[in-house]
């Protein structure tokens, strides 16, 4: 008689594992969410696999070599990954629905099969007929590229066994499982052992995998944060649906640089790259108006030009309305206290309203003068020249700080027409017809802002 296969309970919600069933999580505390699960399962043939045991070896006996990319076809998204898509590597794409991660990806496997690799696309969310038609649409057919719309996991792995694809897209990884495990396809045991697997099939068959992946409500992505460690490089698609560009932002990157964002233009043939994204962003600054100031931040090496744009009104309230769209919202109530009481503008009974033109984020605190400039602009009904930035970080006490690599943004400011810029009292490399206004505090910035004005 066989002795009974021990089993375990796994909760889908935060991945707790028990060594019997329990009606609550003793970890996140919810009800009915430990699942049963087989320890030591055998695969679909009934052999058990067999790993010879590795041995350490010293560090400066493993081979070094510069791993070979292979390049997506389009610049921006190599730029994100620095420089191309590693072989064997697993990378996580995560977006809204509809930003546009399907469309991407199908361009990209269109374009790899050109360049001479062999695509393997698995589809759980739409059929064959579907991605089809899309690729009509955005002009991505190739024989090279093989669709499979399948759910199991093991089919999947068969598929990649047999026809031994360069690259492998999963869209998405949410709608593969394994029936080896009760849960259903989405929950934590589910994502972490499909993606386990995937992972193990990408180093043995040195096939690159792409993996599409949920976000919740919140944008952060969907499943266990296993799945963000598992993965080689972590990609999150962003963009708003009332624009028509999109970013790629890179945040985990084993291969390459993090916080790299790559910019798209989302039209009816697909997503074209953008080579120069400030002079999208600027493409409407034009006019001198009162409480509008650019700014050039950093988005991992490259510098980026955007507009900031605030509004200040009388308030009807006891307590004045602070709102912040693209910047963080408690950095900027910081930075309007400042304001009142470092450099003299009683905001206490007026309404602030900040906005980054276009929709886009910024988190860096390099953007936090051409804040403080843009709300002193409105405040006092005042437009400063048409061709100045601010950037600087802001103290408690008023100070102005200084920023990273001021000299890059220096030069993307000069390379799209600006003249001057209020900046922290540093040495930096100033472009050639360019004039660098110092200041010390905040009080000196805004003085310095509206007396510089010789552009009227």
């Amino acid at each position: 008689m066989s002795k009974k296969q021990k089993t375990n309970f796994l909760c889908n919600n935060c991945g707790y594992e028990a060594l019997r069933w329990l009606g609550r999580c003793p970890s996140c505390q919810e009800w009915n969410t430990l699942q049963e699960f087989s320890v030591g399962n055998k695969s679909r043939s009934g052999s058990v696999s067999v790993r010879a045991a590795s041995r350490p070896v010293a560090i400066t006996e493993v081979e070094s070599a510069e791993e070979s990319r292979w390049p997506t076809g389009m610049a921006e998204l190599d730029r994100v990954l620095g420089g191309g898509i590693i072989q064997g590597s697993l990378i996580l794409i995560g977006g809204e629905p509809g930003i546009g991660k399907s469309t991407m990806l199908l361009q990209v496997s269109a374009a790899l099969a050109r360049s001479g690799g062999k695509v393997l696309y698995v589809t759980g969310e739409e059929s064959s007929r579907q991605i089809s038609l899309r690729a009509h649409r955005v002009n991505a057919l190739d024989t090279s590229v093989l669709l499979l719309a399948e759910h199991d996991f093991f089919a999947v792995e068969t598929a990649i066994r047999e026809h031994k694809p360069d690259f492998v897209i999963i869209d998405s990884i949410q709608t593969l499982f394994n029936d080896q495990f009760s849960s259903s396809p989405g929950t934590v045991s589910q994502v972490r052992e499909c993606t386990a697997g995937l992972m193990r099939l990408a180093k043995e068959t040195g096939c690159s995998v792409l993996l599409v992946g949920h976000v919740t409500k919140d944008g952060s992505l969907a499943g266990p944060k296993t799945l963000e460690h598992m993965v080689d490089c972590v990609l999150y698609f962003e963009g708003d649906r009332h624009h028509t560009f999109r970013l790629v932002r890179c945040v985990k990157n084993r291969f390459g640089a993090t916080n790299e964002i790559g910019v798209f233009l989302m039209t009816t043939a697909g997503l074209n790259p953008v080579d120069n994204p400030s002079e999208l962003f600027l493409s409407q600054h034009s006019s001198r108006q009162a409480g509008s100031v650019v700014t050039a931040t950093l988005e991992g090496t490259r510098p980026l030009l955007v507009e900031i744009q605030a509004l200040v009104a009388g308030s009807g309230y006891a307590t004045p309305r602070r709102m912040a769209d693209g910047v963080d919202h408690n950095r900027t109530a910081l930075l309007l206290a400042v304001l009142d009481k470092r450099a003299g503008l009683h905001l206490q009974d007026h309404d602030a309203y900040i906005n980054v033109v276009g929709g886009v984020q910024v988190s860096e605190p390099a953007v936090d003068l051409a804040v403080i400039l843009a709300v002193a602009s409105a405040f006092r009904e005042r437009p400063l020249p048409r061709n100045m930035i601010a950037v600087g970080e802001v103290g408690l006490t008023g100070e102005v700080r200084a920023v990273a690599r001021l000299d890059q943004r220096l030069r993307e400011a000069a390379k799209l027409g600006f003249a001057q810029a209020v900046v922290p009292r540093v040495e930096c490399v100033v472009p050639p017809n360019f004039n660098v206004i110092p200041a010390d505090t905040v009080s000196e910035a805004i003085d310095a802002a509206f007396g510089g004005d010789k552009d009227s």
